[in-house]
């Protein structure tokens, strides 16, 4: 949320973000100073680097409806090699977003289905979904 307050020598920039307040203000020499400046990745950059690497919200959406083998999810995915799917499904994995199961040894099968945490993530990728079809992105 941005507010902004036009006095006679400063503009005040507040933006909101939780418990945070920063403020941006211009000085009389012009000069801007930062107060209580972001040290640290807000709350919504930090869920963004979770679910933000390429292909990563892709394949939580294509698990949600139960188990995907390898390979079906790879050609779900389309454009994604498998080195790229196998890379993001580790990255999900060691995020507790998807677990792998092993469902055959011989020869080797495996399984990836989203976690009761991964779940959580599906509002917001039916939300982006939405968003996204609505201005034609």
């Amino acid at each position: 949320m941005l507010l902004w307050d036009i006095k006679a020598t400063s503009i005040l920039l507040v933006t909101l973000w939780g418990m945070m307040k920063t403020t941006v203000e211009t000085m009389a020499n012009g000069h801007k100073k930062v107060i209580n400046p972001c040290d640290e990745p807000c709350s919504v950059e930090r869920g963004m680097r979770m679910l933000g690497g390429k292909w990563k919200a892709s394949i939580l959406w294509h698990l949600q409806d139960g188990p995907v083998r390898f390979n079906d999810l790879s050609r779900m995915l389309g454009g994604a090699s498998k080195k790229m799917v196998d890379q993001r499904l580790k990255e999900l994995e060691s995020q507790g977003l998807v677990i792998r199961k092993v469902i055959s040894d011989r020869p080797i099968a495996v399984t990836y289905e989203i976690t009761e945490f991964g779940r959580t993530a599906l509002d917001i990728l039916k939300r982006l979904k939405e968003w996204s079809e609505e201005h034609g992105i």
